[in-house]
Formats: C-alpha cells, sequence, structure tokens
C-alpha cells in the first residue's frame, strides 16, 4: 500500500469511527489526552500544535492551560472528527482554539513557531514515523517541549485478541499480523524513535493501567468508535453480527469488567 494510499485509508477509517468515537465507553480518549497535557506543564500564553486531535481530547485541555493568551491549532485527516472538536470547544467558549484539516507530514508551517507540539495516538498510523518526528521538530521552538503518546503492549486485552480471533474465523485476509504501534510499544523503542528524528532531552514514562467496562457491549462501541472500525466494515452484516456475538459472549462468560491499557508518554526538550 502507497503512502498515499494509507493516509487515504486511515482519513477514510476514522471519519467513519466518528459516530461512535466520544461515546462514553471510549472515555480514554479523553483520560490520555488530559494526561499528555498535565506532563507539558504547559504556560499562559503558549502556542500549542495538536496533530492527530481526534475531537480534542488534548487540544482542548491544552486551550483550557494556555488561556486567552495562548493559542491551540489542532490538526487531523478525518473531518468528521474535527467537526465534533469545533463544537465541543464552542460550547465551552473557547476562543482561542482552531481546528483544521490537515496531513501535519505536510502543513508548511513555519519553523520554530510553536512552544509546544502533541501528538497522542496518532504517529503510529504515519507510513515514516521518523520523517514525521523530524518535521514536528522542526517546528518546535527553541525551550519547547514535543509530546508522543503511544500504546505499550497488551491493549485492550484479553478483548483484543478475542475480536481478532473472531475475525479470522471470518475473513482471514482481514487479519492483521501486527498493530501499527508494536513498532514503539516498549520505552526503549519509543525513545529510540524519538532521538533518531532529533529529539533531546527525551523522556518516557510507561502507565499500567485499566480501562472499566460498564457492560459487555461498551467493547462493541469500542471497537466502532476506533480504527477497528476499518476491519468490521468490510465484514458483510452476518458476518458482522456472528463477530458481534462472539465478542459479547467472550466477554459475558468470562466475567470481563475491565481491559488493559497500557501507555507511554514521550516528552522532549528542545
Amino acid at each position: 500500500m502507497s503512502k498515499e494510499q494509507t493516509i487515504a485509508r486511515t482519513e477514510a477509517v476514522f471519519n467513519a469511527a466518528s459516530d461512535y468515537f466520544d461515546a462514553p465507553a471510549l472515555s480514554f480518549w479523553n483520560r490520555f489526552g488530559q494526561q499528555t497535557i498535565e506532563r507539558l506543564s504547559l504556560d499562559s500564553g503558549d502556542r500549542v500544535l495538536d496533530v492527530c486531535c481526534g475531537t480534542g481530547a488534548s487540544a482542548i485541555p491544552a486551550a483550557v492551560n494556555v488561556g486567552s493568551a495562548g493559542q491551540v491549532l489542532g490538526i487531523d485527516l478525518a473531518e468528521s472528527l474535527l467537526k465534533l472538536a469545533r463544537n465541543k470547544s464552542q460550547q465551552r467558549g473557547l476562543e482561542n482554539i482552531e481546528f483544521r484539516y490537515g496531513d501535519f507530514e505536510n502543513l508548511g508551517l513555519p519553523n520554530e513557531s510553536f512552544d509546544a507540539i502533541v501528538c497522542v495516538f496518532g504517529i503510529f498510523f504515519v507510513p515514516d514515523m521518523l520523517a514525521a518526528i523530524q518535521e514536528l521538530w522542526r517546528m518546535l521552538r527553541p525551550g519547547g517541549k514535543l509530546a508522543i503518546t503511544s500504546w505499550g503492549k497488551k491493549v485492550l486485552e484479553p478483548a483484543n485478541q478475542m475480536f481478532w480471533n473472531a475475525i479470522e474465523a471470518e475473513r482471514t485476509d482481514l487479519v492483521k499480523k501486527f498493530k501499527p504501534w508494536d513498532q514503539i510499544s516498549d520505552s526503549n523503542s519509543l525513545q529510540a524513535l524519538l532521538e533518531a528524528g532529533g529529539a533531546t532531552q527525551v523522556e518516557v514514562f510507561a502507565e499500567v493501567g485499566t480501562h472499566e467496562l460498564a457492560s459487555p457491549e461498551d467493547w462493541w462501541t469500542i471497537l466502532l468508535g476506533s480504527g477497528f472500525r476499518g476491519t468490521i466494515n468490510q465484514l458483510d452484516p452476518a458476518a458482522r453480527e456472528r463477530v458481534r456475538e462472539a465478542n459479547l459472549h467472550f466477554l459475558r462468560t468470562n466475567e470481563i469488567h475491565s481491559l488493559e491499557v497500557n501507555v507511554l508518554y514521550a516528552t522532549a526538550q528542545k
């Protein structure tokens, strides 16, 4: 798959997932977005760039932190997510934030123009992660901070493995042998990526956590409101329903009420 095809597919998947992206079952977007911003210790008046911003899980807390003297620019490929982000920021009366469609590898923004740059659960969707880090670092001013948040190992287990088992029973051609974040799912590999991209003073914090499920149906909502949607949408209606039932049956039978959500927070200072 070419770079252009990969970008187009990512755009299509997350536009499709927008109908469930902000559902309560996916509250972890806000949780980890907020925690990413807290690690940056932003100052009033800071100018912040948030790439792969989704519906504003990190951009909106950043706008609150930098105050009316600051400015936040959120960039995403999925216009449907950006529309939700704009609505949320308007509801909160935030006038210091802008959400814009764009491919952050080709933004054309000036060198050293941001005090902080953030990318939460997005860097691994970029075909060339090293070039992406270099581009983000280019736009960061001296003294500024870069924050890259990614998934660790065993994300959404044990339900994740059950999902792929159910997919394999229906369509072996849809089974993914590796997840996009596998290359950077431990502290050392994520730190190495940032340093190879020119980042300095890199620190990585690994958080081991869980995400509670109010009901087994929450898991299916998570699947529909995330990158898994791209796989589900390729199933015919009957196969889709079988996969759904297999997943819900697994969670009910094994009385699974929470999933692993292990996260890596990387920060660097220029």
